[in-house]
């Protein structure tokens, strides 16, 4: 257990690590769900649009989708400096980001993303149905040579930065505090669920859910490469999936 001073440490620098990134998403997830809900027709006549363009000029908008990118993944670096400062093993190894087991992260990735991708359809479906749900635009981008890519890129790194923030840097941490091993994985989970509260209650509720099982595979298997694995996955199907073939199924 460490001593107060140490705690006091670590409780201000998770503040500052979410207030950085997650977190403040969480804030501003919470304020746009007020908004949605207080505006004619409530959830069920809104829109949450996950891949927006940036300026209709396609050199200019490459140029900001890409700077998004990779700001993102800022919170992602301080992280891991902040975990490197710890007297033991390397960030990488003590979260499971190393290449040392390839076969094992990309198996375990696709069959979470499995696991999760297709009940996470039936959620969303249902949400609708219920008007608890936003209709989600998962890419308003143009068509353009650079449109998959930057959507793939997108998807990778909204895995880097929930996974590695959220599951390895906030569980590590909390368990550092000395937080039993249920309320730490339900309140990574409810992180998760706070920044997608913009898509409705029922996206929300479904990534408190994915969050419980991602938690307690990081609990288990010490590794979040998988979870990064099947996050990319589960975002580059619906990402790139509604890129190609909305307007054939009649989604807008």
């Amino acid at each position: 257990m460490p001593d107060t001073t140490t705690r006091r440490r670590l409780r201000v620098e998770i503040w500052i690590v979410l207030g950085l990134s997650l977190g403040q998403s969480g804030v501003y997830a919470l304020v746009s769900l007020i908004a949605k809900l207080t505006a004619d027709g409530g959830l069920r006549e809104s829109t949450a649009t996950l891949n927006a363009s940036q300026s209709d000029r396609p050199g200019l908008d490459l140029t900001l989708q890409l700077l998004g990118i990779g700001f993102a993944l800022v919170p992602v670096a301080l992280a891991l400096y902040l975990l490197s400062l710890d007297p033991e093993r390397s960030p990488l190894k003590r979260l499971g980001l190393d290449r040392s087991r390839p076969v094992f992260d990309l198996a375990w990735g696709a069959g979470l993303a499995a696991l999760i991708g297709l009940p996470g359809l039936g959620v969303y479906a249902l949400g609708r149905a219920l008007g608890v749900t936003a209709d989600v635009v998962p890419s308003a981008l143009d068509a353009y040579w650079w449109t998959i890519p930057v959507l793939v890129l997108s998807a990778l790194q909204n895995a880097v930065l929930e996974e590695v923030v959220v599951v390895g840097y906030l569980m590590t941490r909390l368990k550092q505090l000395g937080w039993p091993l249920w309320p730490v994985i339900v309140v990574a989970a409810l992180v998760r669920g706070s920044y997608h509260l913009y898509q409705g209650f029922g996206q929300a509720l479904g990534n408190v859910v994915m969050g419980l099982v991602f938690g307690y595979w990081f609990h288990r298997t010490g590794r979040v490469g998988p979870l990064i694995v099947a996050h990319t996955i589960l975002d580059v199907v619906v990402f790139v999936g509604y890129s190609l073939f909305a307007d054939k199924l009649g989604l807008r």
